[in-house]
Parts: C-alpha cells; sequence; structure tokens
C-alpha cells in the first residue's frame, strides 16, 4: 500500500487540524476542511489505510485519530523540504534585488540633482508594520538552536537562542510544525500573551523555547534594514549666493558628507506618512527655514516625497535648495519619480 496523494492531503489535514486544536480528528471535520470532494465512508476508509501503514493512531475508541511520530516525520520531511527551498530562493532573490535597488537609487538621486540644479538625497527603504511569514528552528549544537526568521517584505533574520538541554531532530520538527501553524502570517500585534500561552502549554517541557522564539520574532519584525542614503549635486549649494557663504554652505555639505543628521529628516518625513489615513495619497512634505529638523538647513528649503516599493516597504527623497527655490518643478520632478518608482515595483 503505498501513500497516494489522497492519502497524502487526507494525513496534512489531520495533522494541521490537530495542531490547531489538539482534539483528534474525525472523519466529518475533514469532510468540511479538506479541498477535494470526499464523503465520510470514503475517508474513514483512508484513514483505516492510514492508521494500518502507520501514519495515524486512534488514542481512544472515538473515531477520532492523531499523528504518530511517523505521520509527524513524512508532514515535516515534506514541509521542511519545501520551505527550506523557499528560504533558499528567497535570499538569492533579496541579494539581487537589493544590488539592483542600489544602483537605481544612485541612478534616482543624480537624476533629481541634474535635473533641479540642487542638491538631492534618497533613502533606501525601509519596513513597517510586518508579519511573520516563516520559521525554522534548527539544531547547532547541544546548547543552541538556530531560528531563521522570515518576515514580511522577504527579509530573512537568523537569531542564535540558547537551549537549556539537547533537542533532537523529531523534538526540533514538532517545535517548527507548532509555531508555524499558530505564528504564520501574524502581526507582532497579534502575537499575543494569550496565543504564547497557548504554544506554550502544546509545547510542553520545551515551553521555555517558545519565550526565546517570540522574542527573536519580535526583534525581526521590528527591526529596520540598515539605513542606506544616497546624495548627489551638494556642490549646486555654491551657486546660490545666499548659502555660499563659507560657513553655511560647509556646514551643509558636512551634513551630506556624514549623513548622520539626513537620517532624521527622513525618520521624520517617514513618520508623518505613516499617520496617514489608510488609503491617503503619499504627497508631498515642504520645510521652509526653521521647519527643517536639521540645524545646517535652516536657510534652506527641504522638499520630501515617500515612495514606496510593496509589502509596506518605504523610502524617501529629497531636494534640498535655497527658500527661493523653483518649488513646482521640485514638486513636480518628485511626483515623477515617485510615480515612476511606485509603478516599477509595484506587486
Amino acid at each position: 500500500m503505498e501513500l497516494n496523494e489522497r492519502k497524502t492531503k487526507i494525513l496534512e489535514a489531520i495533522i494541521r487540524n490537530y495542531l490547531e486544536s489538539g482534539d483528534p480528528v474525525g472523519s466529518r471535520t475533514l469532510s468540511r476542511y479538506l479541498d477535494i470532494k470526499l464523503s465520510p465512508a470514503t475517508i474513514r476508509n483512508e484513514m483505516s489505510d492510514l492508521e494500518e501503514m502507520g501514519y495515524i493512531l486512534q488514542p481512544h475508541t472515538s473515531s477520532g485519530r492523531i499523528p504518530s511520530d511517523k505521520g509527524y516525520r513524512f508532514y515535516v520531511d515534506s514541509m521542511m523540504a519545501d520551505r527550506e527551498k523557499e528560504v533558499s530562493d528567497m535570499h538569492e532573490m533579496v541579494v539581487e534585488k537589493a544590488e539592483e535597488l542600489s544602483g537605481l537609487l544612485k541612478q534616482v538621486a543624480k537624476l533629481l540633482a541634474d535635473n533641479t540644479n540642487y542638491a538631492a538625497l534618497i533613502s533606501s527603504p525601509q519596513l513597517h508594520r510586518n508579519k511573520l511569514k516563516f520559521l525554522q528552528l534548527s539544531k547547532v549544537d547541544d546548547g543552541n538552536i538556530l531560528a531563521v526568521i522570515v518576515v514580511e517584505g522577504n527579509i530573512i533574520k537568523n537569531k542564535m537562542i540558547e537551549v537549556s538541554e539537547p533537542m533532537d531532530d523529531d523534538t526540533l520538527l514538532k517545535l517548527n510544525l507548532l509555531l508555524n501553524t499558530h505564528l504564520n502570517g501574524l502581526s507582532l500585534e497579534e502575537i499575543n500573551l494569550g496565543l504564547i500561552t497557548l504554544i506554550k502549554e502544546r509545547a510542553g517541557i520545551h515551553s521555555d523555547v517558545i519565550a526565546s522564539v517570540r522574542d527573536a520574532v519580535a526583534d525581526a519584525i521590528r527591526a529596520d534594514e540598515d539605513l542606506e542614503i544616497y546624495t548627489s549635486g551638494a556642490n549646486n549649494i555654491f551657486k546660490y549666493p545666499e548659502l555660499a557663504d563659507n560657513e553655511k554652505a560647509s556646514s551643509i555639505i558636512s551634513t551630506f558628507e556624514e549623513k548622520n543628521e539626513l537620517g532624521q529628516l527622513i525618520n521624520e518625513s517617514l513618520s508623518r506618512d505613516r499617520e496617514k489615513k489608510n488609503g491617503e495619497k503619499t504627497g508631498i512634505q515642504v520645510y521652509i527655514g526653521n521647519e527643517s529638523p536639521i540645524e545646517s538647513m535652516k536657510d534652506c528649503s527641504v522638499v520630501t516625497a515617500t515612495y514606496e516599493l510593496g509589502d509596506n516597504m518605504k523610502g524617501m527623497m529629497s531636494i534640498i535648495g535655497p527658500k527661493r527655490m523653483d518649488y513646482e518643478k521640485v514638486a513636480h520632478a518628485l511626483k515623477t519619480l515617485q510615480e515612476q518608482l511606485d509603478v516599477l515595483y509595484k506587486k
């Protein structure tokens, strides 16, 4: 007797239902859960075959079944093989896209500076309000396991977790199933105390690992990628007499070179954007003189716009010039590139 496609679907459905509820799974439950139409009688026959093959068990005289270790092993090996390939493919794609994006953003900064004759900058996109897509625990040695966490935007984070006692492969695989069943697709706010308590109960003696995994997931979701800032045209400042004073110009040029203060401008602009109501179109923000969050730019006007690359990945681009800048031309340039970036990376 072999495990054909129908038996595989029924076995997967039994395991998923059992992981979610903790209760033995019966044929009537499966008939509602399966994506193929089978009568309860047919399902019972298939369940009998699966029990005979050793993939499921009948814990007592009820009609419900639970997975055996052999059933868990088949399910986990199949699922983890697919997931490992997915993580590998995503990692390659992210590296490739990151290299492409870096070159693109440098071009955008130069284009803005050349087209306006002002100074320009653009930040790499940052992640906000991420959700967990997948996690995998792997044994490193008797005292440590590695948590590989994939969050929205296909960003991969690794976290080493200490364990009080060695964990065998079967235990890790069952924990992987438990965690992915309950946490996949959830935001940090949705991974609440009640849910963690439930998972801990089902993890039994390994409940201490669940708390560490939850902290690792929280760190991955909260963490933005390292902020990269690409600048161009800083020397254009010298074209404007009111900014060409040695002290003023040197201060602005220094700000562009060191980039630390530019992060304040980017964070404030993105923060204002996140405060917008859902669905409200991102607009142009203008800081005139003392309105600027950067001290060295108090004699300038700073115009910013936020762009979005999908999966809540947002970055900011900005043009810095004299207060008498051509605001209409600047706004048009930012708006055009904003729309082009949105279209280019639209999902």
